[in-house]
């Protein structure tokens, strides 16, 4: 079984997409972090990762390794990741991993989580489950504002809600894969529900299609 996660940044796709796989034991992928590791190689390399032909270098060329950087939560390789992420040509690069995990999970798992922005539109779109998972623009921003505070930076809520905006109209505004729900995704707004109700509710549509 494949499930596809899909929602813009701070949305809490992820860690709901983390305790679903480990639920029902299926492997899990955070493809934004693919996404980011190829920003972060072009910011380490001096690059613009704006440039198409700096970051498609890097996506054709990355490594198991760059995935456990210990940047890729940086503010600053998230932005890096935005750019990247608009490139048809990284995208392509990634495309065939991100497949191939999704049809032949690692450990001979039974299914496969991925989150991401184009999962269930894109590289996903036959998902036996598609989320759409969401929330307010104010209530992501303070999930990043915390979040950015406990790693012990000392972020500007007014930057972060300004970034987060610039990120959300590149990620939905972008040519290739755009940020957008699939016709057959199931909406979960998370601005006012708890992780546990979004994952009770999120377990209960994934039960349905293992029945």
């Amino acid at each position: 079984m494949i499930v596809a996660i899909d929602g813009p940044a701070a949305a809490g796709k992820g860690t709901l997409a983390r305790r679903l796989a480990a639920h029902f034991g299926f492997a899990y992928l955070e493809t934004g972090l693919l996404y980011r590791a190829v920003g972060a190689r072009v910011l380490a390399a001096g690059g613009d990762p704006a440039d198409p032909d700096a970051a498609t270098r890097a996506a054709t060329t990355l490594a198991p390794a760059d995935l456990e950087r210990s940047d890729l939560r940086d503010e600053a390789v998230g932005e890096a990741a935005s750019h990247v992420a608009a490139i048809p040509a990284v995208r392509a690069a990634l495309l065939a991993f991100q497949r191939d995990f999704a049809l032949h999970p690692p450990g001979g798992a039974a299914g496969a989580v991925l989150d991401g922005r184009d999962i269930g539109t894109v590289v996903c779109p036959a998902a036996a489950v598609k989320l759409f998972v969401t929330a307010s623009l104010d209530v992501r921003a303070e999930r990043r504002y915390r979040e950015l505070a406990e790693r012990g930076e000392r972020p500007d809520r007014a930057a972060v809600i300004a970034d987060m905006r610039r990120r959300d109209a590149r990620d939905s505004s972008r040519g290739a894969a755009p940020l957008t729900a699939a016709p057959d995704a199931h909406l979960l707004d998370t601005s006012n529900l708890s992780i546990e109700t979004a994952f009770a509710h999120a377990k209960s549509i994934i039960s349905a299609h293992l029945r």
